[in-house]
């Protein structure tokens, strides 16, 4: 261990703190630097030697430092921030924007920038100029996205699409014709909205019932071997439970389990393979198909006296189908308010972004298999633009939480 280096540093660190307190950036900059030098990648040096670049007009090296910052600790806002500037003053538009978006969605995530109160009053006027950056660069760079597709299927056909983005980026209010009606990511307007739906509306509904016996016994060999199974909300959080979404009303624990087809888009192929019957006609079916998203199709498997408390899910674009296989008495699901017994061999389709909650209030295990498809409300056109829609809004978060 060199006892001198780590000294030398010290004294850099502390020379440098100096100077910040009497607000010389520039000079705790070059001090930091000579840290950076001796351990690359120093945090607190990164972060000081990026404020003083921008400071400094030194956008380039500023970039430089700031990315090194941020990509070690992604909850640094201000970091973020600075880094979008800089990157705007080098006149990198897209870049900018997305480095603002993160900044402002990592510092609201914490709480701050909420309000004058919740931002430090030097930042202010940075951060009311990177909301209006946000607000307009959003707005024209979706908008880009959608002109090929006005240009292929018509503006005419693309006039709804037009209005759920702005919806989405917040340019006008959304009142939803059902108060029921709250859906957590992207509302499609102008289409009927109810809870459930007829079956008459879903020709393939008849090929699923008819398979119900064959897909109950290869779900049989799946219940056998219980380590198939994952809990469908995941591992909770260290020091959380699970009790914000499922309830017990018996005296064991309640569960929530999943045999997963596909999910968020991601083919499950071992459990395909163990069920290809009923994986193939799953993949036959008219199924939601959009990167990152859709298709989720699972055998969903409730444990005796288990509750999954009301809840609403993300986008009405597509519609939720279940096909109950195993139905003991004292189960069934709410939607809207409105409650549906499950007949087993029999499909519901429901509008998910509605208040939705189900049951087991048996004794017994119950078991459906969920699929979602498209809502037969939207055209084909606009099915392709929202699945395009979607897959940009997923690459913009994933860009600015790089």
């Amino acid at each position: 261990m060199n006892t001198s280096a780590e000294t030398q540093r010290a004294q850099w660190r502390a020379a440098a703190h100096a100077y910040l307190e009497r607000g010389d950036l520039q000079q705790a900059g070059q001090l930091f630097q000579q840290v950076l030098d001796e351990v690359p990648g120093d945090l607190e040096a990164l972060q000081v030697l990026g404020a003083a670049q921008l400071a400094a007009g030194n956008f380039s090296a500023a970039v430089q430092a700031l990315r090194q910052a941020v990509h070690q600790a992604p909850e640094l806002f201000v970091e973020r921030l600075r880094l979008g500037m800089a990157l705007e003053h080098l006149g990198q538009p897209h870049d900018a924007l997305t480095a603002y978006f993160g900044a402002l969605r990592t510092a609201q995530n914490q709480g701050r920038w909420l309000s004058n109160e919740t931002t430090a009053p030097g930042l202010r006027d940075a951060v009311r100029h990177a909301m209006r950056y946000v607000d307009m660069g959003r707005l024209a760079w979706f908008r880009r996205m959608l002109e090929p597709l006005q240009q292929r299927y018509g503006v005419d056909e693309m006039r709804r699409v037009e209005r759920c983005l702005d919806a989405y980026l917040g340019e006008h209010a959304v009142s939803m014709p059902d108060p029921r009606q709250r859906p957590k990511f992207l509302y499609f307007p102008d289409i009927p909205s109810q809870p459930y739906y007829p079956r008459e509306r879903f020709p393939w509904h008849d090929a699923l019932e008819a398979a119900t016996d064959w897909m109950r016994e290869e779900l049989r060999s799946v219940l056998a071997r219980e380590q198939s199974l994952e809990a469908f909300l995941g591992a909770p959080p260290p020091g959380q439970s699970q009790q914000a979404m499922l309830q017990s009303s018996g005296s064991q624990p309640a569960a929530w389990d999943a045999y997963f087809f596909y999910r968020h888009g991601e083919r499950y192929d071992t459990n395909a393979a163990a069920c290809p019957r009923t994986a193939a006609l799953l993949d036959s079916l008219p199924l939601t198909r959009i990167r990152d998203h859709a298709p989720e199709t699972l055998f969903s498997v409730l444990s005796p006296g288990t509750h999954i408390l009301p809840h609403t899910g993300v986008t009405n674009v597509r519609l939720v189908t279940h096909l109950p296989l195993i139905v003991p008495p004292d189960c069934a699901l709410r939607v809207g308010g409105e409650t549906h017994v499950w007949q087993e061999g029999r499909c519901v389709t429901f509008d998910d972004t509605f208040e939705h909650e189900a049951w087991n209030r048996s004794s017994e295990t119950r078991v459906v298999l969920i699929l979602d498809s498209w809502n037969p409300d939207l055209t084909e056109a606009e099915r392709v633009a929202v699945t395009a829609l979607i897959g940009a809004i997923g690459d913009f978060n994933q860009d600015s939480a790089a």
